[in-house]
């Protein structure tokens, strides 16, 4: 794939663009960078530790399954070090390497590689991959440090003692400039809402996305945590900017294989994500809902894409023509 020249980009045929898998892959990761440097600013040394971790570990899962079934090498298009990235953007700081590895493992072999590889994965990997670290080790995936205190932290087995409440189950602890620069408890690359939205506009601009998913996702949750919210409308800017809404809804909710292809499936599937994730965070045991959302939404795609997708020219001519012999 990463040799190819042109990329079928619609579902018309006739339309190609010069845009590869490689190319495609490649903005994304310098859109992530700005959120990548937040983190590391915010949290020190060890989130870059782990984003190297996560990214290294899936490049060698996907090549070792490839080499081991022996199908042609595809780490060249750079997939699998987007999957590390996001995975590592969804995990706090004080997470053990070890597992951290574990999780970069399930993302490439289980989600994606098991399935056909880019492509033909049904869900998120990353995604994927965060639900199955917060099951097995839940503790660790909800350990948040302030950034303040991170310098306290003699050893990651100390984060019991300096673990604070996140702008989500606390929100009344942080101010809203805050929340916008990162200055927050919280997964790698979700804290800082600025430079997520940096990345996002570079991927916007280079049209890697366009922004009817991410739009219509952030809006349909916003209106609805501000309808059935414990503070309404008046948390309406700290809903966006708190937890993983901005990095869910502009880096994942966009994935090209597990959203639907047609403009309406993808307002259905926005709105969908939307309201699942205001659903957990008002009712929910946890108070984040932006991965669970997406991925159950990845599920349905085939459904939405069957009852969205534009009818057959000539299929009601030609009903009408056996009618009338």
């Amino acid at each position: 794939m990463e040799n190819t020249k042109q990329l079928l980009v619609t579902a018309s045929p006739h339309v190609r663009s010069n845009r590869t898998v490689k190319k495609d892959m490649l903005d994304v990761i310098i859109a992530l960078i700005p959120a990548g440097l937040a983190s590391v600013y915010y949290f020190g040394y060890r989130a870059l530790i782990l984003i190297l971790a996560s990214v290294i570990t899936c490049v060698l899962s996907e090549y070792i399954f490839n080499k081991a079934t022996k199908r042609n090498q595809s780490i060249k298009d750079l997939s699998a070090v987007v999957t590390g990235i996001l995975l590592a953007y969804n995990v706090p700081f004080t997470l053990p390497v070890w597992q951290m590895v574990i999780g970069a493992m399930f993302a490439i072999v289980v989600a994606k590689m098991f399935f056909g590889g880019i492509g033909q994965n049904i869900v998120n990997p990353a995604l994927a991959a965060r639900a199955f670290l917060m099951a097995s080790w839940s503790e660790t995936m909800t350990s948040f440090v302030p950034p303040q205190r991170v310098a306290t932290l003699k050893t990651v087995k100390d984060v019991s003692m300096v673990s604070g409440a996140t702008p989500l189950s606390d929100p009344a602890s942080f101010s809203t400039m805050d929340l916008f620069l990162g200055n927050i408890p919280g997964c790698l690359g979700e804290v800082s809402a600025l430079a997520i939205l940096i990345g996002a506009c570079y991927l916007i601009v280079r049209k890697v996305i366009h922004v009817r998913i991410p739009l219509t996702y952030i809006l349909t949750a916003t209106v609805l945590l501000g309808i059935f919210g414990p503070d309404g409308f008046a948390a309406s800017l700290r809903n966006v900017l708190s937890g993983g809404l901005l990095l869910g809804a502009f880096f994942m909710a966009t994935d090209y294989t597990t959203t639907p292809m047609t403009i309406k499936g993808q307002y259905v599937f926005a709105i969908g994500a939307g309201i699942l994730t205001a659903i957990i965070r008002v009712w929910g045991g946890y108070p984040e809902g932006v991965s669970y959302s997406i991925l159950l939404m990845n599920l349905v795609v085939p459904i939405i894409e069957a009852h969205t997708r534009p009818k057959t020219f000539g299929k009601v001519e030609a009903k009408k023509g056996k009618e009338n012999e």
